[in-house]
């Protein structure tokens, strides 16, 4: 009876360490160096980390470790916090590696569209920070954030990679490294991964779509139908309501899409993507000045019409070659969102073959009515000459 009893325990212990977690492998059960202990930790579903953390409402700062069981001396890794978006790019990063002499190396670095991985200050302090590699084979950083309202709550991202001559090199983008990313509640001690879009992703997807649709889609089209439409008879006066339509429309839309640039801007600070900000600033006054130039604009016959012209031209070819550059400087910052630039892409060579059809059509039209206009004039030059010269007779 014993005997049964024993192998009964014995096989219902086997079936549920086979079923269930073994708690050796939960982060509340990992034993740091230096007496350390955090009272919140959460196992990462990707890449074998966990985050571990101290948070201090006091003060706003929460001490963390960050952990990769099974790390190889070979990679380096890094944990990061993104107010704006869950990607590395844009982030606020701790990176760790161990260095060829044997020393483990920590230190920050912000993300930007072209991250180098070098050292470098965050939007917020990082009074301490150190790593290690502990005797069971984990790579582990430490470190004291101080942290603002909006960091309490936000995007958190993971990532390992190999080392490239000394220094960090590129991380797979697919499998895993693709996925390493979620939110961190520093309050609530809650981690959460998400496949979906965030609010700041979101608002980003808007910015990026009504300034596409504006300054890179209702602007060319206006003056495609200025240019073009304009030389044929029957299109009267309405091409001009319908090229007005156009850049007014699009004038519009581009305020909406330029002020949630801004938006977006005010809401991610130490993010600076200066280019295409700047680009943007440029952009917004030019569209201004052409709008405002409508209110200014003078009779056909006017002596300084030729100047408008000149005016006009100039700055709305400037807006729409700018525009087109800095939507696709955004794609850029959108890095994961290759759809959006092969669909604006598609938008975009539909546009210059349509123009490139219409420029020969019109030249046609245009040299046909030379011809017929100097073939006309040397018809009524020939009536002229014949009736004076019977009147001389």
């Amino acid at each position: 009876m014993d005997k049964s009893l024993t192998t009964l325990l014995f096989s219902c212990t086997l079936l549920i360490s086979l079923c269930v977690p073994s708690l050796a492998q939960t982060c509340g059960n990992y034993t740091f160096s230096g007496n350390r202990s955090y009272s919140t930790c959460n196992d990462l579903p990707q890449l074998s980390c966990s985050l571990h953390w101290n948070y201090h409402p006091s003060n706003l700062t929460a001490d963390i470790a960050f952990r990769k069981s099974g790390a190889s001396t070979s990679n380096w890794i890094s944990w990061a916090l993104n107010p704006s978006w869950q990607a590395m790019a844009g982030s606020q990063a701790l990176v760790a590696y161990q260095h060829p002499n044997g020393s483990i190396l920590a230190y920050t670095t912000q993300l930007n569209k072209n991250p180098n991985m070098q050292p470098g200050r965050l939007s917020f302090d990082v009074p301490s920070i150190a790593a290690e590699f502990s005797s069971n084979g984990d790579m582990i950083i430490f470190a004291t954030l101080q942290l603002t309202d909006s960091l309490r709550l936000t995007n958190q991202v993971w990532q390992e990679g190999p080392m490239n001559g000394g220094n960090p090199g590129e991380h797979p983008t697919n499998g895993q490294n693709g996925k390493s990313m979620g939110t961190v509640d520093f309050i609530n001690g809650s981690v959460t991964t998400t496949g979906g879009t965030t609010s700041k992703q979101r608002k980003r997807n808007v910015h990026g779509v009504l300034n596409a649709v504006s300054w890179g889609i209702l602007m060319p089209v206006g003056i495609i139908i200025a240019r073009y439409l304009k030389v044929f008879k029957s299109a009267g006066p309405a091409w001009f309501y319908l090229h007005v339509m156009c850049q007014t429309s699009g004038y519009a839309v581009g305020i909406a899409g330029w002020a949630t640039g801004i938006k977006l801007g005010s809401d991610s600070p130490g993010i600076s993507y200066d280019t295409h900000r700047n680009l943007g600033m440029i952009i917004f006054a030019l569209g201004t000045l052409q709008v405002l130039a409508l209110l200014l604009r003078p009779k056909p016959d006017h002596k300084y019409r030729l100047y408008w012209n000149i005016y006009h031209h100039t700055i709305g070819y400037t807006t729409v070659i700018l525009s087109i550059a800095n939507i696709f400087e955004g794609f850029d910052v959108l890095d994961s969102e290759d759809n959006w630039k092969k669909a604006y892409t598609g938008v975009l060579i539909f546009l210059v073959v349509v123009a490139a059809v219409m420029e020969a059509v019109t030249w046609f039209i245009v040299i046909k009515r030379k011809q017929a206009a100097s073939s006309d004039k040397h018809v009524n030059g020939e009536n002229v000459y014949g009736s004076r010269a019977q009147q001389t007779a």
